[in-house]
């Protein structure tokens, strides 16, 4: 696109000997025969330069020029006096915030060479306020992003409480359904604690007991992880996780009973150490499978992740009778993974808060596969 330039000049003859030196270089011509005139082009069409006459009735030139300079949206319009008035007289145009001169009568290349170095000028500053215009831009969207960023990491870490990075890397892609909408889903529940840890809580220091369940919880919540459940809460010894939710875990029942008997082994080991010390501990198991009603539950800044039905009672209850080392499951569990796992009958249980007396296994170990 060729440059735009305004011609300014009460003489009709001069201004046609410009435009017609200007037009046979390409360029564009647009033209005003005074100072009022001019400015009002100034502000339509937008010129890239302005030659402008200095000695016209109304405004003069020094005038025009001054205008042109006070408003910030042609501050940095290139503006070339033409006068044949005496060299002096450009200091007054100088202070009035010419960019260059001409002499009358004009030499062609002297008029086209300057107007060359102006528009090259222009063009420079126009590119540097297009970028400046765009690294603002760009600035902003990388604010919006980091800010965007910084809720996703803050949504990232809430999750990471209780669920395991799979999971969490499929809710944030949106393939797992919003953890703030209740739903209803087939699970299972394992639910976990430590044999005497009552009594040992009411005989060992405070920092003793901080140890045994720093070093339980860390080791629960990397087998947990690994085999992508979900921690529903930990209190104290305490811990339920839930298995096809929010992710869906295929044979999440057999999966349930892997992860239990990893724990265990886990535990077993870790209460080796713990008698060292002096401390008996014991580890057992409740687990069930069932429907359950799940979603995110509590105050604004402090949200868990909660099943509610009978299936979880049925485990914390189940759990609360296990011996140390026994896993124990319900017959709906049971049914699902009895051909891939070696078990024994407890019989019927009477636990508290259910009507029935419920039917119970004690997982021994792992089928081989056939």
């Amino acid at each position: 696109m060729s440059a735009k330039i305004l011609v300014v000049d009460d003489n009709p003859r001069n201004i046609k000997l410009l435009a017609e030196l200007l037009k046979a270089e390409k360029y564009e011509v647009i033209t005003a025969d005074s100072g009022e005139a001019a400015l009002k082009l100034v502000a339509a069409e937008k010129p890239d330069l302005v030659l402008l006459d200095v000695m016209m009735p109304g405004m003069n030139g020094y005038e025009v020029c001054q205008a042109i300079r006070a408003d910030p949206a042609t501050a940095i319009l290139p503006v070339v006096l033409v006068t044949a008035l005496d060299p002096q007289e450009r200091i007054k145009g100088l202070q009035a915030g010419a960019d260059d001169f001409l002499t009358k009568p004009v030499n062609q290349p002297e008029l086209l060479a300057r107007v060359k170095s102006l528009l090259r000028i222009k063009s420079l500053y126009d590119t540097v306020q297009r970028q400046s215009g765009e690294l603002a831009h760009w600035n902003q969207t990388l604010e919006a992003r980091v800010a965007d960023q910084v809720t996703e990491l803050d949504r990232l870490s809430k999750l990471r409480r209780f669920v395991s990075p799979r999971v969490c890397d499929l809710i944030l892609a949106g393939e797992v359904d919003d953890l703030h909408k209740v739903r209803r889903r087939e699970i299972s529940v394992v639910f976990t604690d430590l044999r005497g840890f009552t009594a040992f809580n009411e005989i060992a220091e405070p920092e003793e007991v901080m140890g045994v369940l720093r070093d339980y919880h860390e080791t629960l919540g990397r087998i947990i992880m690994a085999h992508d459940g979900t921690i529903e809460h930990v209190a104290g010894d305490g811990v339920m996780v839930l298995l096809n939710d929010p992710a869906p875990i295929a044979e999440h029942e057999l999966a349930a009973v892997r992860m239990a008997l990893e724990m265990r082994e886990a535990v077993n080991a870790l209460a080796t150490s713990w008698k060292k010390f002096g401390h008996e501990l014991g580890f057992g198991v409740g687990m069930a499978s069932g429907y359950a009603t799940m979603g995110a539950v509590g105050i604004e800044g402090r949200r868990d992740y909660v099943a509610a039905g009978t299936v979880c009672n049925l485990a914390a209850r189940l759990c609360s009778e296990a011996k140390s080392g026994q896993i124990l499951l319900a017959q709906r569990a049971y049914a699902k993974v009895e051909a891939r796992v070696h078990a024994e009958p407890i019989g019927e249980l009477t636990l508290k808060g259910l009507h029935r007396a419920v039917a119970a296994y004690n997982i021994i170990d792992l089928a081989p596969a056939v």
